[in-house]
Order: C-alpha cells, then structure tokens, then sequence
C-alpha cells in the first residue's frame, strides 16, 4: 500500500480515488460492472451542513438517482450496502431503510440482509425513546453465488468449550474453532466526542464497521465504491485489506480531511479503534464517574427523600 497516489479521476489502473464533486459526476467515469462492494451513509436529509433538506418523496427521487448508477457499476457477484437512520418530520421519525427498499426492489436486487448497528451514545430525546441504532441493508443480485467470506469476519465463541452431550459427536466440540457467525446486529461504538477516530465531520463511519463488510464481501483487489465517503473511512477500510478504493465528496474541507487521512493510513499512523476491540466498560475500569453519588449519600439525605437502588423498588418511608 506504500506510495499508492491518489487520484481524482477514475481508472481501473489505480488503487485509490477521490473525487472532489458529485458521485453522479463520478460514476460515469465507472464502467459497467466493475465494483464489487457499493458502501454508503448517505445525507438522511435532516438538514446537515452537506444538505439541503428536501421534502421525502424528492429526497427518495434524488437517491434513486444515485442508486440506480450504482446498479450499473456493480459487478456480478457484487453487494450494495445502504447504512439509513431516520428522517424526522415535524417530531415523527420515518425509517429511511423502508423508505428506500422499493428503489432497490424495482431494480431486481435481492435484500440479504437488514443489519441493526447499536451503539450507546447520540442525542437525548425527552419525547421519546432515544435514537440508538441505525440499519445497514444490503443487496445483491439474483444470483446464488455472490461473495460471501464469513471466516475473515467471525467473532469469538461464547461458550468455545461446549460439547455435543449426545449422538454420534458426544464428547467433541460443538462449535466452529474459528468463531461464529457475528449475527445482524453490530454493537460498535458509533464515532462521538471521545473516540480515537473523531474529526470535525458531524456523521462518521467507524473504520471497524466497513471493515467487517469489506472483508466479507469483496477479495483482494476488488474495488470498493463510497458515493458519499465523507472522510474516506470506506477507502481506508479497504486500503487495509488489500483492496481499492474510490469515493465521492462534495464539500473541499472533508475533501481535504479524507486525504489526510488516506495519507496517514498509506503511512500506518492512522489511529482507529481496532476490530474486535471490547467495549470501554466502566464498571471494570474502576471509573468514578460510574458511581452514582447518591449512594455516597444516601445516609445524609432526608428521609422524605426518595432513592432508587437497582436492587430494589423505589421506596418512601413516608408513604
């Protein structure tokens, strides 16, 4: 991956492509059936600073657009991956995800999965529960044998050392040595304030979630599409694996900011958040923070105060 250019334009020849301007702009300098994993977060038209909040039946109009380019770069065996949250209209969320399933139908792909990404950090509602997952759908053609690599992407075993108690396998191991099948939801720390890899860029992709998607669905070599790649998260993620990269921007500072950080992965001092990384757990940590001070308290407090124990109902000694 050392002294791999980046280039503006696309070319087969290259490894590495970042376009300052419209994805559409882009994708017809892609020829036909040439990439094998489309994966995206595009605007979900709540009026970031890179859009321009339209009304949904518009919006959905302007992304079947730019799905529909995509149908026709993707090769064969290849796989799109729409990663949607919620357009919210006057307090009422719509799920961007059914929203757009029928411009993928009409297209005479195949939805194989509904990926749930949870994570625990975001904006707080009070009128409502709060926002902790987005969905990731992917796509392929109607064929059998598109790229499928689950070994690369296993996750360690719960129970690595259970056996089969009976049959013919009793006594030996009942699971895959290799890890399991990591399922279709992900809990992976989204990007926030404290996160090794956070930028200015308001919605960023963890390094680890594309990862997972790039190596199960593509070879080395292959190449990697991202028509709204922000801070060139997917390029990086492919770039990683031996891949080829190319994306689409249209603001010139996350233009900038995806090239340095392109230059700095060619270079291996990027820092991202490792995969298969566990999560921060406080509670293991010893973290202060994680004390609730009321139970430090709680022998000063009033009596008509009430006090919530996670062990207990709530209780008032005066009731």
């Amino acid at each position: 991956m050392k002294n791999q250019p980046i280039a503006n334009q696309f070319s087969p020849d290259e490894h590495i492509v970042l376009f300052h301007g419209s994805c559409l702009d882009l994708l017809k300098q892609i020829p036909e059936h040439s990439i094998q994993l489309i994966i995206t977060s595009p605007p979900y038209n709540i009026g970031k600073e890179y859009e321009k909040k339209l009304k949904l039946n518009d919006y959905v109009n302007q992304q079947a657009e730019v799905i529909k380019e995509c149908e026709r770069v993707l090769t064969d065996k290849g796989s799109i991956c729409w990663q949607v949250g919620n357009y919210v209209d006057n307090g009422s969320i719509i799920p961007l995800d059914a929203v757009l399933h029928p411009v993928f139908s009409d297209l005479n792909l195949v939805m194989r999965n509904r990926i749930i990404w949870y994570f625990e950090h975001g904006l707080h509602c009070s009128r409502r529960f709060s926002g902790r997952y987005e969905t990731i759908i992917w796509y392929t053609r109607k064929v059998k044998d598109y790229v499928f690599n689950l070994d690369p992407v296993r996750v360690p075993q719960k129970y690595p050392a259970k056996k089969y108690f009976k049959g013919p396998k009793a006594g030996q191991y009942s699971c895959n040595p290799l890890g399991k099948n990591p399922g279709d939801v992900w809990d992976i720390p989204n990007v926030k304030s404290n996160h090794i890899e956070k930028t200015e860029h308001p919605c960023q992709f963890p390094v680890e979630l594309i990862e997972r998607l790039v190596l199960s669905m593509t070879n080395r070599d292959d190449w990697i599409f991202d028509p709204f790649v922000g801070t060139g998260t997917s390029i990086i993620a492919a770039l990683r694996h031996g891949r080829r990269g190319a994306g689409a921007e249209i603001i010139k500072k996350y233009v900038d900011l995806a090239a340095s950080r392109i230059q700095k992965a060619i270079k291996g001092t990027l820092k991202t958040r490792p995969m298969y990384k566990p999560k921060y757990d406080p509670d293991v940590s010893r973290n202060k923070l994680a004390i609730p001070p009321w139970k430090e308290i709680n022998q000063t407090l009033p009596d008509q105060l009430v006090i919530f124990d996670k062990n207990s109902e709530p209780t008032n000694e005066n009731n």
